[in-house]
């Protein structure tokens, strides 16, 4: 009989509440708060039979419903002593735990969360061993309390009176703040020496960690102090010094002061370094404020103020360096020596403002660190392309936190000399939005009537910028405001025509590819005629800057051929076999392309990029008199176009076509690349051409470009950008060009060479336009509707 007690004592099923973030260990008295319906549902029901429930750990917090394997295999049995229903519908209770137990199995079929346990009969053995674990465990716990002044001191004094090694092991790891698995540890370790052997290790870690956090704390408090110490005793220092008459600077201030006066600052630069200097003097020495003063003392210190370098007046030596970095560009080097002429002649000479505008790749940039080799100046270079706020050029004010020069002064100081060639690139494509407009920031700069006396919004002192020989490049300088445009001298680069890439990629561009590309002089020869296709055929620009990366392909292929082949000899590319090493021509020419054709026209454009060629079509439909432009045509180019058909309709009888051709028939003017944006007064010669050929069904030439404004008269007036048309008509094989005779003047820029090679038509109006660009005969088979006009009729 009493073995079945026994029995059913040890397999009981009871009430459990399942706890989460929390270990209760046995000999605890707890407070609890239950939320859970079915926890309250489970404290409930055991208040209803004996005030007993289990106490069950969860171990994910998550799960709202924990089976067996979501709860640890060890609960507690407690006892409740109180509990007190809140508002909010949960129940707080306080319960006393009294011993460990065993959950075999969770019930899921009741109301509240019930489970079948089993007892845990737990034995003490006081021997020597037990005693020294517990012993070694106070001391530990000793040191915990100590270190952690969360704890208070009285709980080691509860620890000493508890004579049990099992309670003793179960209340410190009840009540230190230990982490929740390393308390399911020593819950689930129901062997005393075992549990005690591993508190101990888990209680003598924690204590090397509050040990080094505590000798960082004190590290920190000891520099804490130390700083407020030395405050307090210079604070004292300057008192007794200030009674006793004798007040002296500490060595930071005298040595600010001393950097100060060797700077050769300007006087007002000076007065306000020194001011600022005093007020140093008198903040305190880690204040943010006191940062800011050094760092904008640390500026003015360093800025060149009185510092540059001697000029290089030598005329026959900067002719050398000029041509030794560049082919051509006369026009910029004369302008180069013309300026060391006159400095050799006298000192009071102010450094221009230039402007280099081209297209990209003529060597603009190239040529500021040129012009600063020949005089023997520092070269400093800021790109403007982009910049949209003032702040960039004239800076911050120092009341804005990280505040900082703008980049005029950043790159003086850069310099290092208050005489260098400044580049400021690409000056054509600033932008201006809210932070303001950077181009009126440039005004002051590019002014040499008031550069003299710069003014920095961080600096807050005139500095002199009146030495520096700024340049400026730009591809156009249509998009540069005009009161900043007025300030330079505009000196234009238009690209180089044909032969003088040759000459330049011979003597230029190979030279500085074989070095980079590991080859000898004697590995590779490329012919002269190689060098021409590529420029024909391989690259359509003004610059040469896809020319070399053209030659550079061909160095890459000719580097990996000869460690491949592993042979000493001389790599020859010629025209049979370039397409071997940079594949088939990518541009073929425009000219060669067209044949005579009725409606269509070759004209002659200018872009930022340089000058290209582009065709005009027209064609007649069956319709009511409707005017149709396309090809991204921008407003002046269809004025110039409703222009052209009112001087045809005005002029019909003189091309034998009916006055009132246009009621009966739609006019289509289109021309080709429709994704490329085009604008400007020039394409009116060819759009008139293009649609009288329409009209009359009389061919246009092939051979034959042209540029020039109309008017409703018929006149042909001036244009611009002639020089960069003519060198892309003259890349294309164009062999005759039509311009106005006002445009006569302008000859004079275009190469020798390449006036030798084109027959040049100076027109006045657009009859001579078309007696030139047209064929007499009328071309019948074209599907395009004509009319009829006499036989040989001259236009």
């Amino acid at each position: 009989m009493a073995d079945n007690k026994t029995h059913n004592r040890k397999k009981l099923v009871r009430p459990f509440v399942p706890l989460r973030d929390i270990v209760v260990f046995p000999s605890m008295v707890v407070p609890l708060l239950v939320g859970r319906q079915r926890s309250i549902n489970a404290v409930e029901e055991a208040m209803s039979i004996d005030n007993m429930v289990i106490l069950a750990f969860q171990k994910d917090p998550r799960t709202e419903e924990p089976n067996v394997n979501d709860l640890s295999s060890i609960g507690v049995m407690a006892k409740l002593t109180q509990s007190v229903r809140e508002p909010a519908g949960t129940i707080k209770i306080l319960v006393e735990s009294i011993e460990r137990v065993k959950i075999a199995k969770v019930i899921t079929d009741r109301k509240y969360f019930a489970c079948t346990i089993e007892t845990i009969k737990e034995e003490s053995k006081k021997d020597k061993e037990t005693e020294a674990l517990s012993r070694f465990l106070l001391e530990l716990a000793e040191k915990y309390i100590n270190l952690n002044t969360s704890i208070p001191k009285e709980f080691y004094g509860t620890l000493i009176t508890i004579d049990n090694p099992s309670k003793l092991a179960d209340s410190v790891a009840g009540y230190l703040p230990l982490k929740f698995k390393d308390k399911i540890t020593i819950l689930e370790t129901i062997d005393e020496k075992e549990r005690l052997k591993r508190l101990i290790d888990i209680v003598n870690n924690e204590v090397s960690v509050l040990e080094i956090q505590k000798d960082i704390q004190n590290k920190v408090l000891k520099k804490l102090e130390q700083t407020q110490k030395e405050y307090f005793l210079h604070e004292q220092l300057k008192t007794i010094q200030q009674e006793l008459g004798k007040e002296t600077e500490s060595p930071e201030l005298v040595q600010l002061r001393d950097k100060i006066l060797g700077a050769k600052m300007s006087k007002e630069a000076e007065a306000k370094a020194l001011e600022e200097l005093g007020r140093l003097s008198k903040t305190m020495p880690l204040s943010p404020e006191a940062t800011v003063i050094r760092t904008y003392l640390d500026w003015l210190i360093s800025l060149p103020w009185n510092s540059q370098t001697t000029d290089n007046l030598d005329i026959e030596n900067a002719k050398k360096i000029l041509d030794e970095d560049h082919y051509g560009l006369e026009k910029v080097k004369e302008r180069i020596i013309e300026y060391l002429a006159v400095r050799k002649r006298t000192e009071s000479l102010k450094g221009p403002i230039l402007c280099f505008v081209g297209p990209p790749g003529c060597g603009k940039t190239s040529l500021g660190k040129s012009i600063a080799r020949c005089m023997e100046r520092r070269f400093v270079r800021i790109s403007l392309g982009g910049v949209r706020d003032e702040a960039e050029i004239r800076g911050h004010r120092r009341t804005y936190i990280g505040a900082l020069p703008g980049r005029i002064i950043q790159s003086m100081r850069k310099a290092g000399v208050n005489n260098p060639v400044f580049l400021l690139d690409e000056i054509d494509k600033l932008g201006t939005d809210f932070r303001g407009d950077p181009a009126s920031a440039l005004l002051e700069v590019l002014d040499p009537e008031q550069n003299h006396m710069f003014s920095d919004h961080y600096l807050e002192v005139e500095f002199d910028l009146s030495k520096v020989l700024f340049i400026t490049t730009a591809n156009t300088e249509f998009t540069i405001p005009p009161p900043l445009l007025d300030r330079m001298e505009v000196i234009n680069l238009p690209g180089y025509t044909s032969w003088e890439k040759v000459q330049i990629a011979k003597y230029f561009l190979i030279p500085r590819l074989l070095p980079q590309h590991g080859l000898k002089p004697e590995e590779i020869n490329i012919s002269e005629s190689a060098i021409t296709k590529i420029i024909k055929d391989y690259t359509r620009e003004a610059g040469v800057r896809n020319l070399e990366r053209q030659l550079a392909a061909i160095c890459r292929k000719v580097t990996k051929q000869i460690v491949e082949s592993k042979t000493q000899k001389t790599y020859r590319i010629g025209l049979k076999n370039l397409t071997e090493y940079l594949g088939p021509e990518k541009y073929t020419s425009l000219a060669k392309v067209k044949e005579p054709a009725v409606g269509i026209a070759t004209g002659m454009a200018w872009t930022e990029y340089g000058g290209d060629i582009l065709f005009t079509e027209v064609a007649l439909m069956k319709g009511k008199g409707k005017l149709i432009l396309t090809g991204q045509l921008g407003s002046v180019m269809k004025e110039s176009a409703r222009a052209a058909l009112s001087f045809v309709r005005a002029n019909a009888d003189k091309f034998d076509i009916p006055v009132d051709f246009v009621e009966n028939y739609d006019i289509h003017i289109h021309v080709p690349e429709g994704a490329i944006p085009k604008d400007g007064p020039s394409a009116g010669v060819t759009i008139v051409t293009a649609l009288v050929s329409a009209v009359t069904g009389r061919k246009t030439r092939c051979d034959i470009a042209m540029t020039g404004e109309i008017t409703l008269q018929g006149k042909v007036l001036k244009i611009g950008g002639l020089k960069s048309k003519i060198l892309a008509a003259h890349r294309a094989d164009i062999k005759t060009i039509i311009i106005p005779r006002e445009n006569e003047r302008d000859l004079e820029e275009i190469p020798e060479k390449v006036r030798k090679e084109l027959k040049i038509e100076l027109v006045d109006n657009v009859m001579d336009v078309l007696n030139i660009a047209l064929f007499d005969q009328k071309n019948i088979t074209n599907e395009t509707e004509t009319f009829p006009i006499q036989q040989g009729a001259k236009i």
